[in-house]
């Protein structure tokens, strides 16, 4: 399968790798641990070119008609 660079697409949200202090400052706040956010794949068109790894967190922001903007966390999973 062919990876492609979506990045520029007016459809797809911004996606940006957390930091480790950020991602201990995200699980400690919502006092969840990895296994209980949503995953992403490794391979998911929107990260290529992220270097990305296996419980790297992802920050996605969309723009929202009603709250302005909405962020929503994933999980990289392998493959």
């Amino acid at each position: 399968m062919k990876k492609t660079d979506d990045k520029g697409h007016i459809l797809v949200p911004e996606h940006e790798k957390l930091t480790e202090k950020e991602k201990e400052e995200l699980l400690a706040k919502y006092a969840i641990s990895l296994e209980e956010l949503p995953r992403i794949r490794k391979s998911d068109a929107a990260l290529v070119g992220m270097n990305v790894k296996s419980g790297d967190v992802i920050k996605i922001t969309r723009n929202s008609p009603t709250a302005g903007e909405a962020i929503f966390y994933r999980v990289v999973q392998g493959a």
